[in-house]
């Protein structure tokens, strides 16, 4: 099922919220509804996220074309809306490359009007989608290099990486895809991944749809699945990479990475270019999005804990670059030194 498209102006979103019980899609007409939905997760993953705030930004040109006002201060409000949509959620990095990359464009020019803007931005926006679909491949292709030889494959992933969280076959879920038809993989071993339960209601999902083995667990099993030696790989996705290679991802992604290092077990990233932050070097840096307390309070919508008790509830943690045994991507695996192999990284791109 497709998590996101542009038809006729109107951006098409998959509520994942109500997966798997439901399937339901909103029909966005306005950049506060895409807003609304990257923030409270109807739309999430970090490449979809930053696919759907392209078109979030169509929405964004297209109202402030309607402004009975003079052109110079169409654009100033779209700034204005553009930067809204970019908060609405800190960690995941592709949201604010996705919108900078059209900002970008718009502000080199020249443009004499906002119905000019709104072609360029619509052309853009369909690009970034397009390119997600494919990188998704190549990184898939790339990932599977790293298992090449080996048969009954038992794979960890956490949270949800896949279709659902990109604009293609998805990032960790992707390589695991390749496995799976090439022959190679016995199970996937998916975590719960609390407290709002991604990788149960929307991973073991996504598998069990596409006819991929899928076993799930809740967080606090992985463990016991490594000690019991029943975990050859761990593949997960990333909201943010910095220049050392630190990951910021969903929340118990660290803990994965430290039992798989006491269990000499390869820990292993997948993340397309967007996802890398050039401006930081130190995962202590990456802002780190607090979410509600009624998220561990209630199980949907009903309450698992007493009321008027304080909560921790980050959405993501960040894995040091030590913890990490490769990070794949779409124009390679890179490998420590990370410093250096993300600098050619971006030189490669860059140089495209």
């Amino acid at each position: 099922m497709k998590n996101i498209e542009w038809r006729d102006g109107t951006l098409i979103l998959l509520d994942q919220t109500k997966l798997p019980t439901h399937v339901e899609y909103l029909h966005c007409t306005d950049w506060r509804q895409v807003a609304e939905a990257i923030k409270m997760l109807r739309v999430r993953g970090a490449p979809a996220i930053g696919v759907a705030a392209g078109y979030g930004l169509i929405l964004a040109a297209a109202e402030a074309n309607r402004l009975a006002v003079p052109f110079s201060e169409q654009l100033s409000t779209f700034y204005e809306w553009s930067e809204e949509l970019k908060e609405t959620r800190p960690t995941a990095i592709n949201l604010a490359w996705a919108v900078n990359r059209i900002i970008a464009i718009v502000k080199a020019g020249p443009f004499s009007s906002m119905h000019e803007i709104i072609e360029r931005i619509t052309h853009e926006a369909l690009v970034i989608h397009e390119e997600d679909v494919q990188l998704n491949t190549r990184m898939a292709i790339n990932g599977a290099t790293l298992f090449k030889g080996k048969q009954n494959l038992r794979i960890l992933t956490h949270c949800n990486a896949g279709a659902l969280a990109t604009g293609g076959l998805g990032t960790a879920l992707g390589v695991i895809r390749k496995l799976h038809e090439q022959g190679q993989l016995e199970m996937v071993y998916a975590d719960e991944t609390r407290p709002l339960l991604q990788g149960a209601r929307l991973t073991a999902f996504e598998l069990h749809e596409d006819g991929i083995p899928v076993t799930l667990e809740t967080d606090n099993m992985a463990a016991y699945a490594m000690q019991q030696g029943l975990i050859d790989a761990i593949i997960v996705g990333a909201d943010r990479i910095t220049t050392e290679g630190d990951v910021a991802n969903k929340i118990g992604t660290y803990g994965l990475a430290v039992l798989a290092k006491f269990h000499n077990i390869p820990f292993y990233v997948a993340a397309p270019y967007s996802t890398f932050d050039f401006t930081l070097k130190d995962g202590k840096d990456i802002p780190i999005e607090m979410r509600a307390d009624d998220e561990v309070l209630t199980f949907q919508g009903v309450p698992s804990a007493p009321t008027g008790i304080h909560v921790l509830n980050p959405a993501f943690d960040v894995t040091p670059h030590e913890l990490v045994t490769a990070i794949i991507t779409e124009e390679g695996v890179l490998t420590p030194n990370y410093q250096e192999s993300i600098a050619r990284l971006q030189s490669v791109v860059v140089n495209k």
